[in-house]
């Protein structure tokens, strides 16, 4: 598997970095950050892979967020985290958007890490 570049937002210092230790990895390197518009600098200063980013965020959301970053490059993928239920509207966002919902268990991040990694290696959407 090729190395996956993940750039995580979440305002709960606590959750950023609990959840970024328990993310980065042998072939994951995440980069975290506290609001979508320091993400949105990060983002189009170096490159990414993965956006994961909380929805509820102060100042811009992180579908706002989600909507740019697929806007500059849709062929990269968007994990969007949120206590909400919003079933299939963010698929409407592309074929790369998933949603996790809140609270989630860590296993269930590394799946959809590992499926994601996986299509990066097979060239699949």
């Amino acid at each position: 598997m090729k190395p996956v570049r993940m750039l995580y937002v979440e305002d709960n210092a606590e959750l950023r970095e609990i959840f970024q230790e328990m993310l980065e990895g042998d072939q994951r390197e995440v980069v975290a950050c506290a609001s979508a518009e320091e993400a949105l600098a990060l983002w189009s200063a170096s490159h990414f892979d993965v956006l994961v980013s909380d929805i509820s965020l102060p100042g811009m959301s992180g579908t706002d967020l989600a909507r740019r970053v697929i806007a500059m490059h849709p062929e990269r993928w968007v994990v969007l985290c949120s206590g909400y239920q919003y079933g299939d509207a963010l698929r409407t966002l592309g074929p790369r958007v998933r949603a996790l919902a809140k609270p989630f268990e860590m296993e269930d991040l590394d799946r959809l890490m590992d499926e994601i990694q996986r299509s990066q290696d097979e060239g699949a959407p």
